[in-house]
C-alpha cells in the first residue's frame, strides 16, 4: 500500500497533515450532480484513502448536493482522530444542476449547519469561504460581509480554522484583517501558473496552498510533453502532475479526485516520485508550449 508521509506533510491550522490528500468531489454522479454511479465503489474508495494514510479530505454539501457528505459520514465515521475534513460553503444546486451562489449571511450559516449535521460533527475542521468569480478564476471584490459571518460562527465554536476558495490575492488580505486564514485553494498546475506570488506570499506566511484542477486545462502540445516526460521516467502523466506540484513548493496540499481504486492508488504513488533536477526542468518548460 503506498505511504503518502513520502510527500511530507504541512501544517493546516494549529494542525500537520499530509501533504496528498484527497478530494471528494468525483464521488457524487456526473457533473458533481446526483448519487455516485457505484455507491459501493465510492465507499471503498474512501475508506482505502485514510487505509493509505490520507489524513486531509476535501469536500463540500453543494457536491451532489449533499452526496460526498453522506458518503463520508457512512464510510468513515467515527473518524480517526487525525483526520482532518476541510469543507466549503458559497454556494447551493439547482435542480437544473447549476452552481448558484449564496453568500448572504443567512445562507453561509445555514451551510455551515448543513455540513455538520450531514458529517456528524460538532464542530467542523476547516471551512473555506468559496467565491463566486468565474468558474475558475476568482473576481475582485470585497468579501468581507461573508468572512465577518464565517469569524462570527467560528467564535461561536462551530469551526476551528477558516480558509479561502477562488480568491484574489486583495480578498486574502482583506480576510487575514478578520481572522486567520489556514488555507487557499485556487486554480493551479503545471500550465496555470498566475498564483506563483499567492504561494510565495502564503508560504512566507506558514499557510497551506491547494491546488484545484491540478491535472487539468492542458494543450494538446502540452498534454504530450507531459506523457512523453512520464514514459521517460516510468510514471504516468497524473502521477508527474502531482509530484511536480509537491515539489514546486512546500506549502502545497494536494487534494486529487477519483471515484475509482485504481485511480486513487496511481495518485497516491505520485508521493513517492522524486524528480531530479532535468525532469523539473522540462516540466516548467510545459507551460510555454501551446497550440
Amino acid at each position: 500500500m503506498t505511504n503518502v508521509n513520502h510527500a511530507g506533510t504541512y501544517r493546516l491550522g494549529d494542525d500537520t497533515v499530509n501533504r496528498m490528500g484527497y478530494g471528494a468531489m468525483q464521488l457524487a454522479g456526473p457533473g458533481v450532480f446526483g448519487p455516485p454511479n457505484d455507491r459501493a465503489q465510492a465507499i471503498a474508495v474512501l475508506r482505502e484513502t485514510v487505509a493509505s494514510g490520507v489524513n486531509h479530505i476535501d469536500t463540500s454539501d453543494f457536491y451532489g448536493p449533499h452526496v460526498t457528505n453522506d458518503l463520508i459520514r457512512e464510510a468513515l465515521h467515527p473518524y480517526a482522530a487525525d483526520l482532518r475534513i476541510v469543507t466549503k460553503v458559497g454556494a447551493v444546486r439547482g435542480e437544473d444542476a447549476s452552481w448558484l451562489p449564496a453568500q448572504s449571511p443567512a445562507q453561509l450559516t445555514q451551510a455551515v449547519h448543513d455540513n455538520l449535521r450531514r458529517l456528524r460533527l460538532e464542530r467542523l475542521d476547516v471551512v473555506n469561504l468559496r467565491v463566486m468569480g468565474d468558474v475558475h478564476a476568482p473576481s475582485e471584490g470585497s468579501i468581507e460581509e461573508q468572512f465577518t459571518t464565517l469569524a462570527a460562527l467560528q467564535q461561536q465554536g462551530l469551526i476551528r480554522h477558516l480558509g479561502l476558495s477562488n480568491v484574489t490575492a486583495t480578498q486574502i488580505d482583506e480576510a487575514r484583517k478578520i481572522a486567520p486564514v489556514v488555507c487557499v485553494q485556487n486554480l493551479y498546475n503545471i500550465v496555470h501558473r498566475q498564483d506563483e506570488p499567492v504561494i510565495a506570499t502564503l508560504g512566507r506566511e506558514g499557510i497551506a496552498y491547494v491546488p484545484f484542477f491540478p491535472l487539468g486545462g492542458f494543450t494538446p502540445i502540452q498534454s504530450t510533453k507531459l506523457n512523453d516526460i512520464a514514459t521517460r521516467i516510468g510514471a504516468t502523466a497524473r502521477q508527474l502532475a502531482l509530484a511536480w506540484l509537491l515539489a514546486h513548493a512546500d506549502n502545497i496540499l494536494l487534494i486529487p479526485g477519483t471515484s475509482s481504486t485504481a485511480h486513487l492508488r496511481e495518485n497516491l504513488g505520485a508521493a513517492g516520485l522524486e524528480l531530479d533536477a532535468r525532469t523539473l526542468a522540462q516540466l516548467d518548460a510545459i507551460a510555454g508550449e501551446t497550440t
